[in-house]
């Protein structure tokens, strides 16, 4: 390696398979460079780059971004549900099935438990 040269790691997961590559790239490619030259796409050919949210040390970036000596280059997949309508759901199963209660968030009141 020389000094015009930079290690990172490119890493993506599926939930039965991941990887995690070391790359050398020239100092001052992109994040979308550095991604092709690790070999991660050929591995992954379901990866659309177009769409896909890249991140580095898990702060998103822009696959135009210039990744520093050592940092760790993600490629996230989409969610599945969204995050703030499952805990809604959650919510209102909590509240059906009587375990959430507005006054003590759910917790089991220790004065009315031991009156019962």
């Amino acid at each position: 390696m020389t000094e015009k040269q930079i290690r990172l790691e490119v890493t993506y997961a599926l939930p039965d398979k991941q990887a995690l590559l070391e790359v050398i790239v020239e100092r001052g490619c992109t994040v979308d460079e550095a991604i092709k030259a690790s070999g991660i796409l050929k591995r992954f050919p379901d990866i659309n780059l177009d769409e896909a949210k890249v991140g580095i040390w898990y702060r998103t970036c822009k696959l135009t971004d210039e990744p520093k000596d050592g940092d760790r280059i993600a490629i996230y997949r989409p969610l599945i549900a969204d995050p703030k309508d499952a805990r809604r759901r959650r919510a209102e199963k909590a509240k059906d099935e009587g375990r959430a209660d507005k006054v003590t968030g759910g917790r089991v009141n220790s004065l009315r438990s031991g009156q019962e």
